[in-house]
């Protein structure tokens, strides 16, 4: 063994070992934190974001739903007392031409069943 690398019996290993200066250590561990306080705002703001966006599409979709229950109903009130509502008619025999489609949803008196949203801003 190295001689050098012997003192009291016991053998040194090379490399850093022991407490690094303070000033220095204080320094770059208050810019770290900083640092990652700062990562952990801005991913607080983009799932924040995300969450505001989800439940802005979710109160789209149930008012969406909301008219379109409402539009069975009238239809289902309608029938109860024995008129058959033009939408029904064109679905059973098939023309498209009498009860045109708007993205899946029918086209009732010149407004489209699909649900902007915009008109319904209720919560729950």
């Amino acid at each position: 063994m190295d001689d050098s690398k012997v003192a009291g019996g016991k053998v040194k290993k090379p490399g850093k070992r022991g407490r690094k200066p303070a000033k220095i250590d204080l320094k770059a561990k208050l810019e770290r934190s900083r640092q990652s306080a700062r990562e952990c705002r801005a991913r607080k703001k983009l799932r924040y974001q995300y969450l505001e966006e989800l439940v802005s599409s979710k109160e789209r979709a149930i008012c969406a739903l909301r008219e379109e229950l409402e539009m069975y109903k009238q239809w289902c009130s309608a029938m109860d007392q024995g008129k058959i509502p033009s939408e029904i008619k064109a679905l059973l025999t098939g023309d498209e031409q009498k009860a045109p489609h708007c993205g899946g949803k029918l086209v009732k008196n010149g407004k489209s069943h699909n649900g902007g949203g915009s008109e319904h801003n209720e919560r729950f």
